[in-house]
């Protein structure tokens, strides 16, 4: 699996379909083939990225 957001394969599992990237420090949820990213705040909570492109990114598998 590789990061949505910067194509790393540096990736943690962290809850049921939740992963974080440890190269970008971005933290994303995996529902079928929808993917949501998130940003990790200094106080540890997420903000929603926004989706440029108006649909979901797909996560390349490897």
């Amino acid at each position: 699996m590789r990061c949505p957001n910067c194509n790393c394969r540096d990736i943690g599992k962290i809850g049921t379909n939740q992963y974080y990237c440890w190269e970008c420090f971005v933290e994303f949820s995996m529902i079928g083939e929808q993917v949501k990213l998130y940003q990790v705040e200094e106080d540890g909570s997420l903000s929603l990225f926004n989706d440029l492109s108006g649909s979901g990114t797909r996560v390349q598998q490897i």
